[in-house]
């Protein structure tokens, strides 16, 4: 999900209604004025998620100021 043009109504309401999800379930104000000069919101939602052992990857052809990688197979970055 992805909202913008964001003012402090919008952030309660993002706040109100998937604060829990996000583990914001307490102390909303704060979390709202320590947002507020935010443009953007996007919400991702996982499924089946599995803690995996920590590696090293190589970022080769995806630019090393990458933050989020969609790869197939966790092999082909695995170090």
């Amino acid at each position: 999900m992805q909202f913008n043009e964001l003012d402090e109504k919008k952030v309660r309401e993002i706040y109100s209604k998937y604060g829990k999800a996000i583990g914001v379930s307490d102390e909303i104000d704060k979390h709202v004025q320590s947002n507020m000069d935010k443009n953007y919101c996007i919400l991702v939602f996982l499924e089946n998620v599995r803690r995996i052992k920590p590696f090293n990857i190589n970022k080769k052809g995806f630019g090393n100021m990458c933050a989020w990688i969609s790869i197939d197979k966790l092999n082909k970055i695995r170090i």
